[in-house]
């Protein structure tokens, strides 16, 4: 079975941490039908969801990718870059814990989920203004034993690594180059968002099928003459909380 973990939208979303956008007025009640939307087509994805309430004292906490990484063998709670956040861990943990084995990363190690790519046995870990090299080498001891090769990268530009590249099929990323060095993928097929949709490169594979947001529809094109399904949801005013579908939910098989 297939579980998806997300988190209510919070009445103080407006509140949210911002790096590299400019604050814009967000509609509590549009940011919860879009979310809502985007947990539907979990749902149809073959996706169980189970959803967390919200509450007015953490603001992000919609973004739920960001405080845990989950593998087969275990799952690990971050230690957000953003100290406001880390009250959102525990939340988390209690409803994981019935799932997976659990391992904290600790200070001075800062790590948000949001920068963390696993495809296979290979995980990069970006190096952003959320993530740092402590955090690295935490994972790379916690993930070892399990046959896991651990990477850390930079990432110039953007918020997470997730920002810049995530995976679109078994064997396939979606990347602004700009972003993060698409060498790093050698040997995978690298699709390049379209010069216009900067923020285009976050996509949410579900076994076969991506989850992608209508607003950049060029790069939707893009995937789609490559043969990927696409299943488009609205996140705009997601969005503006500096949020992307990746960030939405935490999916794992049971």
């Amino acid at each position: 079975m297939r579980i998806a973990i997300t988190r209510e939208v919070s009445p103080s979303i407006g509140r949210c941490e911002l790096t590299h956008l400019a604050r814009q007025p967000i509609d509590v009640e549009r940011a919860r039908a879009q979310h809502r939307q985007y947990e539907g087509t979990l749902t149809v994805l073959g996706c169980e969801v189970y959803r967390l309430s919200a509450t007015p004292d953490l603001p992000d906490s919609v973004f739920i990718e960001d405080v845990a990484v989950v593998f087969a063998e275990l799952a690990i709670l971050t230690h957000p870059g953003a100290p406001s956040r880390r009250s959102e861990v525990p939340a988390v943990a209690e409803l994981l814990e019935n799932y997976r084995k659990l391992v904290a990363i600790t200070a001075p190690g800062i790590l948000d989920g949001g920068d963390v790519l696993r495809i296979g046995k290979r995980v990069w870990v970006g190096l952003s203004g959320r993530s740092n090299r402590a955090a690295v080498e935490q994972m790379r001891a916690i993930l070892a034993p399990f046959g896991y090769l651990v990477e850390g990268v930079p990432v110039t530009g953007c918020l997470h690594l997730k920002s810049a590249v995530t995976q679109v099929a078994e064997d396939a990323v979606l990347i602004n180059p700009a972003w993060v060095d698409g060498a790093l993928f050698a040997g995978m097929d690298v699709i390049a968002v379209d010069p216009a949709e900067t923020y285009g490169a976050n996509a949410l594979l579900i076994g076969a099928d991506v989850v992608y947001p209508t607003a950049y529809p060029r790069t939707r094109e893009r995937l789609e003459q490559g043969g990927i399904s696409v299943h488009a949801v609205d996140v705009s005013e997601l969005a503006k909380a500096e949020g992307a579908v990746t960030c939405c939910s935490l999916i794992f098989e049971a």
